[in-house]
């Protein structure tokens, strides 16, 4: 079964077990570091998530993927927060992030640079727009994106 295959299906699987306790799914990995696989499901909740949330949410999916077994590989299951850099993957990850600093990395250089950092002002189906720290407003095709973080700023 290919990466996708495998990402969707278990986000799939996860609906009804975050449903019981209200919890969002960020993101889920299936990939190869080295010689091992690694599930990674990441997850949230207002107020951010613990320890005991991950260990629920990875044993209701530990019996529920044992049942099914649809990875033939040996792997290893991670639950976890997102993080300070949480990635923003969808339209509603953009809406709860309006005004705060974001990171862009690109597939392509625009105007020289493949990662641009700043303010969420707008986005639609084509384009989001940031404003940097000198004030410029950028406007990046979606399509170029390879992915955005919320900005950790020290």
């Amino acid at each position: 079964m290919k990466k996708a295959a495998i990402e969707n299906m278990v986000a799939e699987m996860l609906e009804p077990i975050l449903l019981k306790f209200t919890y969002e799914l960020v993101d889920v990995e299936y990939i190869k570091e080295g010689p091992h696989f690694y599930l990674r499901v990441f997850i949230d909740k207002p107020g951010g998530v613990t320890i005991d949330d991950c260990q629920r949410v990875s044993e209701e999916l530990s019996v529920l993927l044992d049942e099914k077994d649809p990875i033939k590989e040996n792997y290893f299951l991670e639950v976890s927060s997102p993080g300070l850099d949480r990635p923003l993957k969808n339209n509603k990850d953009l809406e709860r992030s309006f005004g705060k600093d974001i990171e862009i990395s690109l597939y392509k250089q625009l105007n020289g640079k493949k990662k641009y950092i700043g303010k969420l002002v707008s986005f639609d189906d084509k384009n989001i727009i940031i404003i940097n720290e000198k004030e410029e407003k950028i406007q990046i095709d979606r399509e170029i994106i390879s992915k955005i973080n919320l900005a950790i700023k020290f």
